[in-house]
């Protein structure tokens, strides 16, 4: 490649998980500390960052296609003498398939993994001088030292606090992509956690592709687990609601339990996958719990917290899953009823032990599955909704809604709720929750309770 002008705006289109909006944000930090701005809406970037997400069906797939994309752009751009759009991949696909990007796809200027994504600033000089650049080395949690301050502090602001998985269930990259579980030291996440309520935020949501494991050491040298990080982040002044995602049950431990009946600024909503309601389909997932301890562990957490809202994920056409295994997915959800779940059609992820697996479900069996399942999961989150009616709660105030004087926020159970106030982003108000619809509420605000 030639040396090109240095991108002066960037724009950073993240994929997948609340973890890979948390690293778009933190990059977008990075190439502003570098004196470039974000691109205006609706206006072309001159560096484009593809933060992508390998958990879904055809990833790549779906990389390669945005690439052709900004390749057309870049030449509508030249024909009218503008400079074609820099173009990096990061994220979970780059990691795995760093290489093959390169190889595939010659536009492509800069290819990061999630754990190397600290380096873009120099990866971009080296690009600007016309030298393509891989890097997805996974160091031990380097990048957040190297990270700069938090610019962008919305009310709901995201704090990663573990990385990586241990677990390897067959059907998933996490433990390719992003390496083994690591937890960031305690003292860290404390000071990030007041700076970030300094900034504005009101809300914050711990991540981590395994954030129950998380362990460290407090202030007085004790190791504490994930319970022991929220009772001390409850007592920053200011921070008024805590919310931790995503969890494997296999770390849930009593005191996490405790900790939603006993601290007050824990929201009480729980996001806790089960994937399948069949224990053989467990079994050959590599997951580590039945279907019965999966509903005596929410039963615990029930007992802790009566009002606790809960989510899961669910993977139908897993191989060899049969339809009465099926069968035992659909019961599971009838027994739990969600307010929420995301569930998807099983994909072969390229290297995972379930790629390879005999009885691989024909395309069509699968959608049907899945149509069936995400109407008993949609049944059952209108059916959580409904009965929110008449509550009296406080709902965070997001952003502006479609229309004048309408603005939408949160519920404590995570629900979307537009209503119509004096108010304004960030404000704390209590409203009585009226119609629901099957992902939304109607609020009637009662009193602004904080600004």
């Amino acid at each position: 490649m030639n040396p090109t002008t240095a991108p002066r705006t960037y724009r950073v289109k993240s994929f997948g998980c609340q973890m890979n909006v948390y690293d778009g944000e933190r990059m977008g930090e990075l190439l502003a500390a570098q004196g470039l701005a974000p691109a205006a809406e609706g206006e072309e970037a001159e560096l484009v960052v593809l933060n992508t997400c390998h958990i879904r069906e055809k990833a790549a797939e779906k990389v390669y296609s945005d690439i052709g994309r900004l390749v057309k752009a870049g030449r509508e751009a030249k024909a009218q003498g503008r400079n074609a759009p820099m173009i990096a991949v990061a994220g979970c696909v780059a990691q795995a398939e760093g290489e093959e990007i390169m190889a595939r796809a010659p536009a492509v200027s800069m290819v990061v993994g999630p754990q190397a994504y600290h380096r873009l600033p120099e990866m971009l000089d080296r690009a600007v001088q016309g030298e393509r650049a891989t890097d997805t080395d996974m160091p031990a949690i380097a990048k957040f030292a190297a990270l700069p301050e938090r610019r962008r502090i919305g009310p709901a602001s995201f704090l990663t606090v573990q990385e990586g998985c241990d677990k390897f269930c067959t059907y998933c990259v996490v433990p390719y992509t992003r390496g083994a579980e690591i937890s960031r030291p305690y003292g860290d996440l404390v000071a990030e956690a007041q700076k970030l309520v300094e900034a504005g935020a009101k809300e914050i949501s711990l991540l981590g592709q395994n954030v129950s494991a998380w362990r460290g050491d407090d202030a007085k040298g004790r190791t504490v687990g994930l319970a022991g990080l929220i009772r001390d982040l409850a007592q920053i002044d200011g921070l008024a609601r805590i919310r931790y995602t995503t969890s494997h049950p296999a770390d849930m431990d009593d005191d996490l339990i405790a900790a939603h009946g006993e601290v007050e600024k824990l929201m009480p909503f729980l996001h806790l996958p089960v994937q399948a309601g069949s224990d053989r389909v467990l079994r050959a997932m590599n997951r580590s719990h039945t279907a019965e301890s999966y509903l005596r562990l929410l039963e615990r957490f029930r007992a802790a917290r009566p009002d606790l809202a809960l989510s899961g994920d669910f993977i139908v056409g897993f191989p060899g899953e049969t339809e009465a295994e099926f069968a035992e997915t659909l019961a599971l959800v009838d027994a739990v009823g969600y307010a929420q779940a995301f569930s998807f059609k099983y994909s072969p992820r390229p290297g995972t032990p379930a790629a390879s697996m005999d009885g691989q479900i024909a395309p069509q069996v699968m959608d049907e599955r899945l149509q069936r399942l995400q109407a008993a999961l949609n049944r059952d989150q209108h059916a959580f909704n409904r009965a929110s009616t008449g509550k009296r709660c406080e709902v965070l105030v997001e952003r502006k809604g479609k229309l004048p004087g309408q603005w939408l926020g949160k519920s404590p159970w995570l629900q979307s709720v537009w209503f119509e106030a004096d108010c304004a982003i960030g404000d704390l108000v209590t409203v009585e929750l009226g119609e629901a619809g099957p992902n939304s509420l109607e609020g009637r605000v009662l009193e602004l309770t904080s600004t």
